[in-house]
């Protein structure tokens, strides 16, 4: 996972990686200015606790009007650099204006 925040412009899609909170907070808010109607937050194993964060900050502190559209879990098959294969959890929020 990128430690830099990502957007796809196509699904407005913010990637959690090493960034602290706030940060994919400014970038959820970003894309709401910028006329997104939903915005998707990704994110992976020990980031999903930060998803989570950056989505109630979001909901209740900047944007009142947001709802969690739907949430996503699921099991991931990744690689690690020694080249064995690991299970990781992965989470997504859709938030809906």
């Amino acid at each position: 996972m990128e430690e830099n925040v990502e957007r796809n412009m196509e699904s407005n899609t913010i990637f959690i990686g090493k960034k602290g909170t706030m940060a994919y907070v400014l970038a959820v808010i970003t894309q709401f200015n910028q006329g997104a109607d939903d915005v998707v937050i990704k994110a992976r194993g020990k980031t999903i606790s930060k998803a989570v964060d950056v989505s109630e900050i979001v909901k209740n502190k900047f944007v009142n009007t947001l709802k969690v559209e739907a949430i996503n879990i699921s099991t991931e098959e990744i690689v690690t650099e020694n080249e064995a294969p690991m299970k990781v959890s992965a989470i997504e929020i859709r938030l809906k204006k």
